[in-house]
């Protein structure tokens, strides 16, 4: 556990504490990470004196050398390859400069916006393979101007930020489900090509997270000129995780079982789901945490 937040961040929701969960990871996710990642305490402990080695060696970069957990959040997605690590927080803090406009003191003070309108979300449960599921709605809940894709943006990064603190997120990973039910041509022309290279580019090289699947239903058929701006930046690994499912829930559930969705996912999921306001309690519970990591990084010193 991260020694910037003080007590476990949660939330009572009716009969459900809807929490982060700092203990470690479980049984289940130590099994995962020992098949997929090559997870063992021996390989664990070579991986991060030999990326503590290399990273003393990036004068420029300012980083928690001594801080174990955070370089254990690089070396899972990378699995425990010390040079790949490194160049993963290499290009993540090189994102971060590229893209300062969007970082600059991106805290969760500055962003209650986005959560207010409650188009972000995560489940409070994982899915069936342990990963947490973020859930963006771009159509009928999104009202284009009162909250920017800039700010949808700062959310999701948000989001990443608490999930990576995790241990059973790293491992794991995330998937994310798009709901672009009653998009519209208005809203369809928020979009950019060079919004969606930003996207694309934090998805396929600067994010620090085992994104497993992306899952777009509910689009009306204006999406595939929202999609048209995104396909030429994706390279095949990505490619292949996303998955159109419009109102075809049996496809869904062929990557998601319906014992973790909800009812309007054609689920059977009775957990009550929780409002965007009810995690930026969380996230404000965090704000030490945010404001560490924003002391990270180049021109830092």
């Amino acid at each position: 556990m991260l020694t910037e937040i003080d007590e476990l961040p949660s939330i009572r929701m009716g009969d459900v504490v809807l929490r982060l969960e700092l203990d470690g990871p479980n049984e289940f996710s130590r099994g995962v990470a020992e098949k997929e990642l090559r997870e063992t305490n021996e390989v664990k402990k070579k991986a991060i004196d030999e990326l503590k080695n290399l990273l003393q060696k990036e004068t420029d970069l300012m980083c928690p050398l001594e801080n174990e957990d955070w370089l254990v959040r690089f070396l899972r997605p990378t699995k425990f390859y010390p040079e790949s690590a490194k160049e993963l927080i290499k290009r993540y803090y090189s994102f971060k400069v590229k893209h300062h406009d969007v970082y600059n003191n991106l805290v969760p003070d500055n962003e209650s916006n986005i959560f207010k309108s409650n188009i972000l979300t995560v489940f409070s449960n994982r899915d069936q393979l342990g990963r947490r599921v973020l859930v963006i709605e771009l159509g009928k809940k999104w009202n284009h101007k009162k909250v920017s894709l800039d700010e949808v943006f700062k959310g999701c990064v948000l989001f990443l930020e608490m999930a990576l603190l995790e241990s059973d997120t790293q491992i794991n990973g995330g998937v994310v489900i798009f709901d672009m039910d009653g998009l519209s041509l208005s809203q369809t022309m928020q979009f950019t090509p060079p919004f969606a290279k930003r996207i694309v580019d934090w998805l396929q090289d600067s994010v620090p997270l085992r994104v497993k699947a992306i899952h777009i239903v509910n689009q009306p058929k204006i999406f595939n000129i929202v999609f048209a701006l995104f396909k030429p930046f994706l390279r095949e690994k990505l490619r292949s995780r996303i998955y159109f499912h419009g109102t075809d829930r049996d496809s869904l559930h062929q990557h998601m079982s319906p014992k973790v969705l909800p009812s309007c996912y054609g689920g059977i999921l009775e957990l009550k789901r929780p409002e965007g306001e009810e995690w930026y309690s969380i996230l404000m519970k965090c704000s030490k945490e945010f404001q560490a990591i924003n002391s990270y990084g180049y021109n830092k010193k």
